[in-house]
């Protein structure tokens, strides 16, 4: 085995998403994956005490989760609350469990302002987006875990037929 990969709580089934649902990611090497025992499940707002449902979050100001690790950006909820400190802490306890268990890679939700990878939601809670990662994406790729999306899946499943 080339490495064990961490996913989203909500690609696996679970319904943990800010609005109580999940997002389950149907494909075969997720079966495949999970047999093997490659599979470390995290929610990251979960995992730092975040409630469901809760007020959906995007980072302000069209920054990504690069700039929220700097300290020059804010994640915010529609309500107006602040919890910049919250998604800084889910992102490490995602790194610290990745680390743990021997994860090599991450595949995550896409448009997440903690798992996005390929987009995410430019902080106005119009629907805009903009490519960037979210803040638990951005600590895993600094720690040098390849990120991979929910639409990338298939890129995981060929970088993982040639990985060492």
């Amino acid at each position: 085995m080339t490495g064990k990969i961490l996913v989203s709580a909500c690609l696996m089934g679970h319904a943990v998403r800010y609005d109580g649902r999940s997002k389950p990611l149907i494909h075969p090497a997720i079966g495949r994956w999970r047999e093997e025992g490659r599979l470390v499940t995290i929610c990251p707002e979960m995992s730092a005490g975040m409630v469901i449902p809760r007020p959906p979050a995007e980072i302000a100001a069209g920054a990504v989760g690069e700039d929220v690790l700097a300290g020059r950006a804010r994640v915010i909820e529609g309500t107006g609350g602040d919890v910049t400190t919250a998604f800084r802490q889910a992102a490490e306890n995602a790194l610290t469990l990745a680390q743990e268990t021997g994860c090599r890679y991450a595949l995550l939700i896409d448009g997440s302002p903690s798992c996005g990878s390929g987009f995410i939601y430019d902080g106005t809670f119009s629907g805009g987006r903009h490519a960037g990662h979210g803040v638990t994406a951005a600590l895993l790729k600094q720690a040098g875990i390849e990120v991979y999306s929910n639409r990338e899946i298939d890129r995981l499943v060929e970088r993982l037929s040639t990985a060492d």
